[in-house]
């Protein structure tokens, strides 16, 4: 068994859309990235490649490489999962927070959840995700940010 933490921040901009664990939030700002800069996923994919022992998502999808301009978020862990499964380990469990002011996640977590493990191939049970918010403090308290930590376990197979 192995366990890796991934965290993202991503400064909240107008003109953008808002996507959180893969799915569209309708809110008056998106996150802004070379990506669609779900700070979620980004935390989950560096919290399995830490796992495994590979880095960083910045290594794999570098944010000048034009191929992941604009790429969405769900592809890239895709890319991941399919990563884990070729070089020999399976994911087993993922734990995250979301730390933001609004909008509120509430109402969309369960799509989240059902977003990430499908694509992660595990169960929903495995796939946990809370929000906090940031107390009014700093950039994420004043509403110009949104973070995220992720921690993930898996397992070598061969």
């Amino acid at each position: 068994m192995r366990v890796g933490l991934g965290y993202d921040i991503h400064r909240l901009v107008e003109g953008r859309k808002l996507f959180l664990g893969g799915v569209e939030i309708p809110y008056i700002k998106g996150l802004d990235g070379y990506s669609d800069a779900d700070v979620l996923l980004h935390a989950v994919c560096d919290a399995i490649l830490g796992a495994m022992g590979k880095e960083d998502i910045g290594i794999h999808f570098p944010n000048n490489d034009p191929e992941f301009k604009g790429i969405s978020s769900i592809e890239l862990l895709h890319r991941v999962s399919d990563l884990a499964r070729r070089d020999g380990f399976r994911i087993v469990n993922v734990d995250s927070t979301l730390i933001m002011e609004e909008p509120k996640i509430l109402p969309f977590k369960a799509k989240m959840r059902k977003t990430m493990a499908s694509v992660l191939a595990i169960d929903e049970s495995r796939v946990n995700i809370k929000a906090t918010t940031q107390e009014g403090v700093g950039s994420i308290g004043r509403g110009e940010a949104i973070a995220a930590y992720a921690v993930a376990s898996v397992e070598e197979t061969k």
